[in-house]
């Protein structure tokens, strides 16, 4: 599933490993900043043709439907092999391709580390083709056979996924909590249905919704929110006085 605009410039492009990633750790910051104007993008690795439930083909169905929810101005797949993504030279090379073309000045990736394998490689082969996206002498070519220009990304954050991981900073959606949740179970084929007659999973049950909503508080409990979402950075945000910290 591909929604193209050429020479989209994005403020946010989030990256997943899978397609639903995004919408569980972090829709909200999504919905959050395209409500204020920002232009946001998603780009899913893999197809999730791994998973134990529904099928490419009803995926990209819902994730078509996710993405009106969440308001985006671009949303595509690179296909990477579900269950085997590599930090490899092509896939790299395909990562930096993205971001040149839509240069954004924050992204965000999965979790550094996480129960899925591809989470965690996913983390930090978005992590190295940010900083290869911003080597000129690293060539790529865009759509129509461009040279593209280098783009250098100084704001990189992760979010956090299935294993708790303790925040640098957790963004209050709270406003957007149940448009979020609406994103989430666009994925009807991945998550609780009682009419299902799909096999149970880890994410299926009723319980595991109930563990976002939990997860949520936690995170908004330590800032005074009722639901927030969690990220962790790779280098120290600089404030300019103290009046900038809420």
């Amino acid at each position: 599933m591909t929604r193209i605009i050429l020479n989209m410039k994005l403020d946010i492009l989030a990256f997943g490993a899978h397609p639903d990633d995004v919408e569980l750790a972090c829709s909200g910051t999504m919905i959050l900043h395209r409500q204020s104007g920002l232009k946001t993008g998603i780009i899913d690795l893999s197809r999730g043709e791994m998973g134990t439930r529904g099928s490419v083909a009803i995926r990209e169905t819902e994730a078509l439907k996710a993405s009106e929810i969440l308001g985006l101005s671009v949303r595509e797949n690179l296909n990477l092999p579900d269950g085997f993504i590599q930090n490899d030279k092509e896939s790299r090379l395909a990562i930096v391709r993205m971001i040149r073309e839509f240069r954004p000045e924050i992204i965000l990736c999965n979790a550094i580390s996480d129960r899925h394998p591809d989470h965690g490689s996913s983390s930090k082969l978005v992590s190295d083709s940010v900083f290869l996206a911003g080597l000129p002498k690293i060539i790529t070519k865009g759509r129509n056979a461009e040279v593209q220009t280098e783009w250098k990304v100084t704001k990189v954050y992760h979010y956090i996924q299935d294993r708790y991981i303790r925040p640098d900073f957790v963004i209050d959606v709270s406003p957007v909590w149940s448009k979020r949740m609406e994103a989430v179970m666009a994925f009807s084929s991945q998550f609780y249905n009682p009419d299902s007659a799909e096999p149970s999973t880890a994410i299926s049950s009723k319980e595991f919704i109930d563990f976002l909503s939990a997860r949520a508080q936690e995170f908004g409990r330590q800032a005074g929110f009722q639901y927030a979402e969690g990220f962790t950075v790779e280098r120290t945000p600089g404030l300019k006085s103290f009046a900038d910290l809420l």
